[in-house]
C-alpha cells in the first residue's frame, strides 16, 4: 500500500502523455494540399521574357530578352562571362526562384560561359512547352508548366494598380510612340 500514491501517479503520467496527436497539417484531411510549384514552376523562367505582358511568350519576345539580359551580363562585352560572373548570376536567380532555379553552367569547360550555354536551358524548354509548335507559348501551354491563370483585370506582380506599369515596348492603347506593326503570317 505504501507504494500506491507512486504507482497511481505514474499511471497518470502515462494516461496524460498517451493521448492521440493531431498529425502533421499537411495529413490532416481537412487541409488542402501545399503548391509546390508556388514560383511559378518551370513557366516563371519564360514569362519574365513576355516583353507586352499580354500573357503570351514568342520565340522573339525569348531571343530579344535572353540577348539584353546576356549583354546585361557581360559588362567587358567580350561574349564571355567567366566564373565569378556565373556566380552571381546564380546567386541572384537562387534568390529570386529559390527551388526553381536554373543555374548558369559553363558545359564545356573551356572557362567561358558564352551565349549558348547561357541560354541553353530556356530555349530547350521553350521548345518542350510549346506543343503545337507555332513559336509561342499560350496561357494554356505556360499552365500546363505551372503558370497560374492569368487574370486580365489585376495589375502585373508587385504593383498596385494606381502605380505605373514600366511596361517595355509600345503602349497597349496605340498611344505616342507606337510603332507600327508588321504583320506576319
Amino acid at each position: 500500500m505504501r507504494h500506491f500514491p507512486l504507482i497511481f501517479l505514474a499511471a497518470l503520467l502515462l494516461a496524460a502523455c498517451g493521448g492521440r496527436q493531431q498529425p502533421p497539417p499537411w495529413m490532416r484531411p481537412t487541409e488542402k494540399p501545399r503548391d509546390e510549384n508556388y514560383h511559378g514552376g518551370n513557366a516563371a523562367m519564360l514569362l519574365k521574357y513576355d516583353a507586352n505582358h499580354d500573357g503570351t511568350v514568342t520565340r522573339d519576345e525569348l531571343i530579344r530578352g535572353l540577348k539584353a539580359e546576356f549583354a546585361a551580363h557581360d559588362p567587358h562585352r567580350n561574349a564571355c562571362l567567366d566564373s565569378d560572373q556565373a556566380a552571381q548570376i546564380n546567386q541572384e536567380r537562387v534568390d529570386a526562384d529559390q527551388s526553381t532555379a536554373t543555374p548558369v553552367v559553363d558545359w564545356n569547360q573551356d572557362g567561358c560561359i558564352d551565349y549558348t550555354e547561357f541560354s541553353a536551358v530556356p530555349y530547350s524548354l521553350f521548345d518542350q512547352l510549346d506543343a503545337d509548335h507555332d513559336g509561342k507559348l499560350t496561357q494554356k501551354e505556360l499552365q500546363r508548366a505551372g503558370a497560374k491563370p492569368r487574370d486580365p483585370d489585376a495589375a502585373p506582380e508587385g504593383q498596385d494598380q494606381g502605380e505605373p506599369q514600366g511596361r517595355r515596348g509600345p503602349p497597349p492603347d496605340g498611344g505616342p510612340g507606337r510603332r507600327p506593326r508588321e504583320d506576319v503570317r
